[in-house]
């Protein structure tokens, strides 16, 4: 572990250099270890691919204390693994040219068919990898190298809610209407954040995700809208 200063009250420990599910684990097991030494003195762990942002209460700890029980935490947490916890969540996703704008570029810059896109999307089982850009947004990884696509060279300024999209080796869904430049493919009914809901996210960093097809008239009898 390489620990950081990320600002006056925050830290950010570095885990790994690569994103794969083992060091995903580490990261996983070292929030839970540092969430537990930190107690009342945490205001929030951020976990991504290879780090983890911790921000702690400046006027109930200082800096020195606060490296020194995250190092110990950090190194108990060592032999810890929680590569194979976490939820399997299945969301639905209607897959159609009118649903995913990008859908039939990306199959034909494949050299696939439509059907074998779906396929080889809904067939891979995804990890969470990080939540962020936006509440909910949550990376997954990683899609098959065949229907991997590099990000659009002019980001749309509006992507609709809902839009499951992919960039390289990874895919999302926007959880809100927002600027984005990723290869959308098609759309989940499923809100991804909502702050009325409990828990307020669908899934959470270290869960499993894999997408379910669906047809029109389904997506839109669970909620979803196209427009």
């Amino acid at each position: 572990m390489i620990l950081h200063t990320a600002g006056e009250n925050a830290l950010i420990a570095y885990l790994g250099e690569e994103t794969s599910p083992e060091i995903s684990g580490r990261v996983q097991a070292a929030a839970l270890a540092v969430e537990a030494a930190l107690g009342d003195d945490l205001v929030d762990l951020v976990p991504s691919y290879a780090s983890l942002l911790i921000i702690y209460d400046v006027m109930r700890t200082d800096h020195m204390s606060v490296s020194s029980r995250i190092r110990e935490a950090v190194r108990g947490a060592q032999a810890t693994t929680v590569s194979g916890e976490g939820r399997t969540v299945i969301l639905p996703v209607y897959y159609a040219p009118e649903s995913g704008e990008d859908l039939e570029t990306l199959a034909s810059n494949a050299n696939l068919s439509i059907d074998e896109v779906i396929r080889l999307h809904s067939d891979m089982e995804y990890r969470v990898y990080a939540i962020g850009f936006a509440p909910g947004y949550a990376y997954l990884g990683q899609v098959d190298e065949r229907i991997a696509a590099p990000r659009l060279s002019t980001p749309r300024t509006k992507v609709p809610r809902g839009a499951v999209a992919i960039a390289d080796r990874q895919t999302a869904v926007y959880p809100a209407v927002s600027p984005g430049g990723w290869n959308l493919i098609g759309r989940c009914p499923v809100r991804m954040f909502d702050p009325d809901a409990d828990p307020i996210m669908p899934v959470s960093v270290g869960d499993r995700v894999r997408f379910e097809p669906i047809d029109r008239q389904r997506y839109l009898d669970l909620g979803g809208e196209l427009s």
